[in-house]
């Protein structure tokens, strides 16, 4: 009995990319798209997938490619001379995501075992979106923005990937989450971030990237990212009073949020607005009486406390008014890394309290981001 033929869709957006070397932070948009052309920008897209499917040329007869017209994949498969299918063709020359959207539902046909698709966040969205977890997925990075956990680290590790696929050794699936951030915003110097769903991801962990979370030189994006998360949290919850705990991260927060801060001291918002600047202890209590309420905080680097230095304005009354469920920690992946394992503090200045809070806490670090740590 004859070997089942490996069957791969490839789909290519192949102005992905084209804004990021003429520092357009994007190429989101038709608008975009025709100024980089006009300024001389190259489409690389095609040749990022190249990159990829060379690794797999010499198992052309195990394969065979399922694709979407000109630039969206067939001319790639062409010149590479590997077997293919056209089952979609964009009834425009400059294609939009909705040509990638129509292109994937046809794949959806064609009983595909894997998808591989070019492009950035913008078109991770666009196959999520019709895809979703129906049939694993795989990025070769070739966008301005790689945040989504979909992307293999380069194109050629998504060749090495997909070859794993069609000699049938063992390969992991994973779940890959799809964001994207806000382009305008970028433009201005924000990082907002949102998570659009998640896809299933083909993964030799070697060559797999997680999603962005940023090193020490990206901390700026990633305060950008917890505060994006506590700026959504704030939207869904208008009606709640959002208190703002001293130090530095909060402030961060306050700052992408536009408002006055009290690095060291509490502040109230509501609904994004500032109601109350550098309360005390007894002005909290009565402004939050019965009324929903949550509280920000960080980790003191170096110590981990996370009550009873710098926001003793956060009494135990108040404390067990709101409960440890309101209670919203943010730090980064690399403060709590200098902590060397040690677990987060609590010194409310009630031993009763503080050991009911015990245990773990689950901390905010990057755009619907988050990991647990113990506190003591």
């Amino acid at each position: 009995m004859n070997k089942p033929v490996f069957r791969l869709g490839v789909v290519v957006n192949p102005f992905a990319g084209i804004g990021g070397a003429l520092a357009l932070k994007g190429s989101d948009g038709a608008d975009v798209r025709e100024k980089a052309l006009a300024m001389g920008a190259e489409k690389k897209a095609n040749e990022k997938m190249a990159k990829a499917l060379s690794i797999v040329e010499a198992l052309s007869e195990q394969f065979t490619i399922v694709t979407a017209a000109g630039e969206m994949g067939e001319d790639v498969c062409a010149s590479l001379g590997l077997p293919f299918e056209v089952v979609y063709k964009s009834a425009s020359q400059q294609t939009e995501g909705e040509d990638t959207e129509r292109a994937v539902q046809a794949f959806l046909n064609c009983n595909l075992d894997v998808i591989l698709f070019a492009g950035g966040d913008g078109t991770a969205r666009n196959v999520c979106k019709v895809v979703g977890e129906k049939v694993p997925v795989l990025g070769v990075p070739a966008g301005c923005k790689i945040h989504s956990g979909v992307y293999c680290v380069t194109p050629s590790a998504a060749g090495q990937v997909i070859s794993q696929m069609i000699k049938g050794e063992i390969v992991s699936v994973m779940e890959g989450e799809v964001r994207d951030i806000d382009e305008n915003a970028f433009r201005t110097g924000k990082v907002i971030a949102k998570h659009y769903g998640e896809m299933r991801v083909p993964a030799e962990l070697t060559y797999v990237q997680a999603v962005k979370m940023g090193g020490k030189e990206d901390e700026a994006l990633v305060l950008d990212d917890i505060a994006a998360t506590i700026s959504e949290l704030m939207d869904d919850n208008p009606d709640t009073y959002f208190v703002m705990g001293s130090g530095s991260t909060v402030g961060a927060v306050m700052e992408f949020l536009g408002l006055e801060n009290t690095l060291l001291g509490v502040d109230v918002v509501l609904d994004k607005t500032l109601v109350a600047s550098d309360v005390t202890a007894s002005e909290l209590l009565s402004l939050t009486q019965g009324k929903p309420t949550q509280v920000v905080l960080t980790v003191i680097g170096g110590q981990g406390h996370i009550l009873g230095r710098g926001n003793q304005q956060l009494s135990p009354d108040f404390i067990r008014a709101i409960g440890k469920q309101n209670m919203r920690v943010v730090a980064t992946k690399q403060k709590l890394q200098s902590l060397g394992n040690k677990p987060l503090r609590l010194d409310s200045g009630d031993a009763e309290l503080d050991a009911s809070l015990q245990g773990a806490f689950t901390i905010i670090t990057g755009y619907k981001d988050k990991v647990l740590y113990n506190a003591e």
